[in-house]
């Protein structure tokens, strides 16, 4: 039989190039994620790669480049305890994402990208001066600034549940996400967001 009619050999089920590239930590599928708002939908970047060592760190407006997931690692790693500790942020997250699932029984990557979609304030207001006076204005958020935004709503959220209080910070990352997507007012990134459009509603 000649070489090019020798057939491949078959590959196991889930282990070609591009179902190894569609999982995030090997578990959560990243090819089905819906969108719900057009105008962030470039800026959330989702990649099976929660670990990208800084390579857009020097690069301006790089950053939406970078997958949402170590956005959030990074929004994370931006407190007292966390600092500089990436590996401990990225194991919240993993367990997060766990206890979402248990929960809710839905990708918790998608639950991510709709919670960030719904924390994302759409209005804020800046401080004019004439004269000596300051007076505020409201203004529309760059959709890149909502993203931002919302990402350290969420990260800010899990902080003052988790910090010097019993509650793991997974699980606060877990009831921070999911309290977001569902849109609860009681979830701080959603307040956050309610408080910012409501003062810059005053403002018009």
């Amino acid at each position: 039989m000649a070489a090019e009619d020798t057939p491949e050999p078959e590959k196991p089920a889930g282990t070609d190039e591009e179902g190894a590239r569609a999982q995030l930590f090997a578990t959560w599928d990243i090819t089905e994620i819906e969108y719900a708002d057009p105008s962030t939908e470039r800026y959330i970047t989702v990649t099976p790669v929660a670990h990208t060592m800084g390579r857009h760190s020097s690069k301006q407006f790089k950053k939406s480049e970078i997958s949402i997931v170590e956005r959030l690692i990074n929004r994370l790693m931006q407190t007292e305890e966390n600092t500089g500790k990436k590996q401990k942020a990225l194991q919240i997250v993993r367990d997060g994402f766990e206890i979402i699932h248990d929960r809710t029984e839905e990708n918790p990557v998608q639950v991510l990208v709709t919670a960030v979609e719904n924390a994302a304030p759409r209005e804020e207001t800046v401080r004019l001066k004439y004269g000596g006076i300051s007076v505020p204005k409201a203004v529309d958020v760059a959709p890149q600034r909502r993203v931002d935004q919302a990402l350290m709503f969420l990260a800010t959220g899990v902080q003052n549940a988790s910090f010097k209080t019993p509650t793991p910070a997974a699980e606060a990352l877990a009831d921070q996400l999911i309290g977001a997507a569902n849109y609860d007012v009681q979830t701080y990134a959603i307040s956050q967001k309610e408080e910012k459009e409501r003062v810059a509603a005053a403002a018009r």
